[in-house]
């Protein structure tokens, strides 16, 4: 399948040129994955081998988009650094910022989301998923995504679902958050930003 029918269904009609373009700068293996909680998209290259870029396909489109510059900004600095640098050093910040440009359009991404990626990019996280502000903007305009409910917003101690477990919030380890599964008791670090389901809020006297 060419690369312009995998990435047309889940772009924004109008970056659906450029994205190509960027593959058609530096090929790569591209794939649409299922879902996955713990990234929206990744990089690999292993010497000898093409590299490849994967993207989750349940994706918003702006988010898409995002996240597939993201993963071509890595080509870009790995084909010029190797592994030399640190994966989101100053080099990925830079190469992140220059590959946004021609697309951070308000024609792409309205108000308010233009305004708050235009902060982000200021200097990048290493996941958009950490910029609490700009993934509920993102996911807003999206009837999939707009009633999301958020780790973040239940208190500490608070029952959810998370992909068909049920777990307890506790305490908040910098963007992560330190919950426990209720059948096996066993803790695990959930992102802060994770949409969760059948969420029951815990009642403080």
């Amino acid at each position: 399948m060419l690369i312009s029918e995998q990435l047309q269904p889940h772009l924004p009609p109008t970056a659906l040129a450029y994205c190509v373009h960027l593959w058609q700068q530096n090929p790569f293996k591209f794939k649409l994955s299922k879902k996955r909680f713990s990234k929206a998209g990744d990089f690999s290259c292993r010497t000898g081998s093409t590299p490849r870029i994967t993207v989750n396909k349940d994706l918003t489109a702006l988010e898409f988009l995002i996240t597939y510059v993201h993963e071509v900004s890595h080509l870009h600095v790995h084909r010029q650094h190797g592994h030399s640098v640190e994966a989101h050093g100053l080099e990925w910040k830079r190469k992140f910022q220059e590959l946004m440009q021609p697309v951070l359009s308000e024609h792409i991404f309205p108000e308010p989301i233009f305004s708050c990626l235009h902060r982000h990019l200021q200097n990048p996280m290493a996941s958009t998923y950490s910029d609490a502000e700009l993934t509920r903007l993102l996911h807003r305009g999206d009837p999939r995504t707009a009633k999301l409910v958020y780790l973040a917003d239940l208190p500490e101690g608070s029952t959810f679902d998370l992909n068909g477990r049920f777990f307890k919030k506790g305490k908040l380890k910098r963007t992560r958050v330190l919950c426990t599964e209720l059948k096996s008791k066993k803790q695990f670090l959930v992102p802060a930003d994770a949409p969760v389901g059948h969420a029951q809020l815990t009642l403080w006297g």
